[in-house]
């Protein structure tokens, strides 16, 4: 496909506003506006802790962040031309001012945040991009409102911060990035008094409101069907009412129904280790993990539902299915790869799955340990790095250029059956019709106490088929026969696998990313499909590990 026709498949999905906001940002050049800071409110109730994440800044200029450990000396080392977008992004929100004992650091705190006012001019470098001026300003005032002075040309800047930000406001983009403008004006409102705080104020609300029906589905899930991203956007919801009851406001109902709901979904897309099953951008120590968020609810004096009880939950307006029978949980992906209009963290997983034996994860989706647009981060969002089928070498929606989708898949989940001790889930996606052969991917999960079948078909004519299964770090694998593979773990053998309708079957070197900068080695299967119908079985061995 020629590069105008790739553009032309992403750009014809957007909304009008997304495409005239980014012609206002490349057109008008505003300038700051230093005026002193409204006079600052005092909360008539306490702050609750907030989620502490892990401490990042391990010494009084270093900092380690998604795991590349680097110092901020001098005015130019708040934007190193070494270290990616995200690395300086990540500098710039102040994560450590509330990460875990950050008191036993504020020393180191007030002095970089008075560093940073003098060394960042208002408006010039990537420190006052929209996004890290919202979770700037958060963390800044969290910081307050847990007892820490802050200095008085901090408290000048917030104000200019948030002048800066209500005229950026990052509709160009909507999604997570403008919820977190929206949350960041409220907290600014909130923390100041007088009728510029009440526009800041009111605004945010005005687009919290608007925000919370367009971005959490009916059931449950964040629009853009990261798991990652569902948890921040839930710890995003609780800082607000947790702000809002510090400052004495009612707390919106639909912000209460909106998390009874979010909690729900997750419980559901997580594996029995409590942490979030990985489609579409995901990766651990980004957001909160499902405990952590648990925890800060019923500090806030929230009641949160329980994981579902039922062995079979289909998260229907999403199009994600969880199934656990016996020692087994099983996630299918039989959604749409987000929104229409932001597909930005979308991955060409479409039919991927992942899986968990005796509480340990067995099947992974690779993960995502960077953004930008290298080839590495093409390869983590390919079918490729999925458990899913690639056909003639092509990815299943057309991923590219770090954050853009042209021509995407369309998933339809066709049925689900829950049985006693056994499960059947049945999709299909037509990312493949733009091919010549006007493929379509049928597959079907079955889930039993012995094992699990997996039945791939593909329709029309093709060169190849090669279906992918990523395994754990921890596991290892054998292959013993032309179609025949042994998943071990430590020696102790999990499962016997084999492949029905196989030209070959390879075991091939690969990585899984579990975190951001983070790579561990581990094995996928590769089954080429010798027609058009591959079964896979995947028998278990033994009684579990206890």
């Amino acid at each position: 496909m020629s590069a105008l026709a790739r553009y032309f498949h992403t750009i014809r999905h957007l909304r009008p506003i997304q495409v005239s906001a980014r012609l206002r940002l490349h057109l008008r050049k505003p300038r700051a506006d230093l005026r002193p800071p409204p006079p600052v409110r005092l909360a008539c109730r306490a702050y609750i802790d907030p989620i502490a994440p892990a401490a990042s800044l391990v010494g009084p200029d270093t900092f380690r962040l998604l795991n590349v450990e680097r110092r901020c000396l001098a005015a130019s080392d708040w934007a190193p031309p070494d270290m990616s977008h995200l690395w300086i992004y990540n500098l710039h929100y102040f994560d450590d001012l509330n990460a875990c004992d950050a008191s036993g650091r504020s020393q180191w705190h007030a002095v970089l945040l008075r560093r940073w006012v003098d060394e960042n001019s208002p408006g010039k470098g990537s420190g006052w991009d929209s996004y890290p001026v919202s979770r700037r300003i958060v963390n800044w005032i969290k910081w307050a409102a847990r007892g820490n002075p802050l200095p008085a040309r901090c408290q000048a800047s917030l104000a200019v911060q948030a002048r800066w930000l209500i005229h950026r406001l990052e509709y160009h983009l909507l999604g997570n990035h403008l919820f977190a403008n929206a949350k960041a004006l409220i907290y600014c409102g909130l923390y100041f008094s007088g009728p510029e705080a009440q526009c800041w104020y009111s605004r945010g609300l005005e687009i919290v409101a608007r925000e919370l029906q367009e971005q959490i589905l009916s059931d449950g899930g964040h629009f853009e069907l990261s798991t990652m991203y569902h948890a921040a956007a839930m710890e995003d919801l609780l800082d607000l009412v947790n702000i809002m009851s510090a400052y004495g406001c009612e707390i919106p109902t639909p912000w209460l129904t909106a998390l009874s709901q979010m909690q729900r979904w997750l419980r559901v897309m997580i594996h029995p280790d409590g942490e979030i099953a990985f489609f579409n951008d995901a990766a651990f120590a980004v957001a909160p993990a499902v405990a952590e968020l648990t925890s800060y609810a019923m500090r806030l004096g929230l009641s949160l539902p329980e994981s579902p009880a039922e062995p079979v939950v289909t998260l229907e307006a999403s199009g994600y299915v969880r199934a656990a029978v016996g020692r087994v949980c099983l996630l299918c992906d039989c959604a749409p790869v987000g929104p229409d209009y932001l597909p930005g963290h979308a991955h060409a997983d479409t039919l991927s799955f992942e899986a968990s034996l005796d509480g340990r994860r067995l099947f992974v989706n690779s993960g995502t340990s960077q953004y930008g647009s290298s080839a590495e981060r093409q390869h983590q969002r390919s079918t490729a790095a999925h458990n899913t089928v690639v056909v003639d070498g092509q990815d299943s929606s057309e991923v590219w250029g770090g954050f853009r989708v042209a021509r995407r898949a369309r998933a339809h989940l066709h049925r689900v059956i829950s049985e006693p001790e056994r499960a059947s889930i049945e999709a299909s996606h037509d990312g493949y019709r733009r091919l010549r052969g006007k493929n379509r991917h049928l597959r079907r999960w079955t889930l039993d106490r012995r094992g699990l079948r997996i039945e791939d078909q593909i329709s029309g004519d093709f060169t190849l088929a090669d279906a992918y299964f990523h395994l754990h770090p921890e596991v290892e694998a054998h292959v013993v026969a032309p179609a025949e593979v042994i998943l071990s773990r430590r020696g102790s053998k999990l499962a016997c696998i084999t492949f029905e309708g196989a030209a070959r079957v390879e075991l091939r070197p690969g990585f899984w990313h579990p975190q951001f900068g983070m790579v561990v080695p581990n094995h996928h299967v590769v089954a080429r499909l010798s027609a058009a119908a591959l079964t896979t079985e995947v028998r278990w061995e033994g009684e579990g590990e206890g």
